[in-house]
């Protein structure tokens, strides 16, 4: 493989999107751009005007994803696609999702600005509410993508206001009974691959020093997010141990076992994380002279293996039964949510080895606990992959501190990878 011909990334126009980001993102903590509101709409807007006047072909479907396509020698072969998504949560960082976006434009840009004309179109899709930080579905925008929304899922409310899906996206200027009523705009046998870079969201690459990732696979996950424990308030100091329904006692108990089980499970080899995300009293009727009557609480089980998802949760369920009955409370998990695992394809995953290899750059394969868009390409069949990029400080914070070069490693990669899988049937 020659690597004279192969265009070279534009890293300075990704430079100064992320600048630009940071500046319109900015809350005065860390970075929001909300799911269908003002933050991700500026930043779709941004965007889709610089693909515009570069040139692209460029479209957005119902849903109002975004579509940036450089036209390739083939307009009706299957198309490889790099994509992520722009939106972020509540007081984030500015990469997590907006890196693999701009990944992907700076790939498509440096191979205009080099007047390559590839085989097949490829295609960078930016993709709408990622985050179930906004509204509680995973995968929002991909499951648009890939016409696989449903009318229930436009009916959800946005957390913060408390207005449904349906009515942001028309505030958004999106068309949401297309949604329902058309096919996509694009087909899933029409992509070839979906290639997404993301930050890794833990500290695998940075305790190892080592600057890409390549995944193997992404976790599916078992959720209740809005779980409660029903109790009976009482006097602090009138009520004996023996009369008590403590919510707050019956919910530490079972978050204690779930910890104990989730660990014992780990040691005979399997796969999973437990997290009790939130965990809370009524801020009107808790005080510190009663006894609890009611928790918040939730609940997030991840694996790449369903059956150990289903072995936690059967768990969960039958300690529930048994602290119940023992502290006369009543469990309400509420709604479940799930996302399915999702295996990365094998011929993508030796891609991004090989251009790794060629580059001299030192990539670790891991898996992803974290859900990504790629999972729900996956999920219908496209075949997908992820690089992940070190990032010093986690994601869903402020203090994401990906390094520049770290990202240009990444890129370089994925267009080494993107240039191999175009060009070796070729030579």
């Amino acid at each position: 493989m020659t690597t004279e011909l192969l265009p070279v990334p534009d890293m300075t126009l990704a430079a100064e999107l992320f600048t630009q980001l940071q500046g319109m993102s900015f809350d005065g903590k860390g970075i929001t751009r909300d799911a269908y509101g003002p933050g991700e709409q500026r930043a779709h807007e941004l965007v889709k005007h610089l693909a515009e006047v570069a040139g692209f072909e460029v479209l957005t479907d119902a849903a109002l994803n975004l579509y940036i396509i450089l036209p390739g020698q083939d307009r009706q072969a299957s198309k490889i696609v790099v994509g992520s998504h722009l939106d972020s949560v509540p007081a984030g960082g500015n990469y997590d999702g907006a890196a693999g976006v701009l990944a992907g434009l700076a790939i498509i840009f440096g191979w205009k600005n080099a007047g390559r004309v590839p085989p097949c179109d490829l295609m960078v899709i930016a993709i709408r509410a990622e985050e179930s930080a906004w509204f509680p579905i995973s995968y929002l925008g991909s499951k648009a993508v890939l016409g696989e929304l449903n009318p229930t899922d436009l009916t959800i409310p946005r957390k913060d206001t408390g207005i449904a899906l349906r009515q942001h996206m028309i505030d958004c200027g999106g068309q949401p009974d297309k949604l329902i009523n058309d096919p996509p705009l694009f087909h899933r046998t029409d992509f070839r691959a979906f290639l997404e870079i993301h930050i890794e969201q833990g500290p695998i690459l940075e305790s190892a020093g080592i600057p890409v990732g390549i995944v193997t696979g992404i976790c599916g996950s078992l959720r209740y997010r809005f779980a409660r424990t029903y109790g009976q308030y009482a006097h602090s100091g009138a009520c004996p141990s023996y009369c008590r329904q403590d919510a707050v006692i019956a919910t530490a108990e079972l978050v204690s076992e779930m910890h104990r089980y989730w660990h014992a499970m780990e040691k005979e080899g399997h796969e999973l994380t437990v997290t009790f995300g939130r965990f809370f009293t009524d801020a009107v009727d808790a005080d510190m002279s009663k006894v609890s009557g009611l928790v918040d609480f939730s609940i997030d089980f991840r694996s790449r293996d369903p059956e150990t998802l289903e072995v936690i949760h059967t768990h969960l369920q039958q300690t529930a039964d048994i602290l119940a009955e023992k502290h006369g409370v009543r469990f309400d998990f509420g709604a479940q949510t799930r996302s399915k695992p999702a295996r990365m394809d094998p011929v993508l995953v030796t891609a991004l080895q090989d251009a790794a290899r060629e580059l001299k750059t030192e990539a670790q394969l891991l898996n992803s606990g974290a859900g990504h868009d790629c999972a729900q390409f996956v999920s219908c069949g496209v075949p997908g992959v992820m690089l992940f990029i070190r990032n010093q400080n986690g994601s869903h914070n402020p203090d994401e501190a990906m390094e520049f070069t770290d990202f240009c490693c990444a890129v370089s990669v994925l267009n080494q990878a993107i240039y191999n899988l175009l060009y070796t049937d070729q030579n």
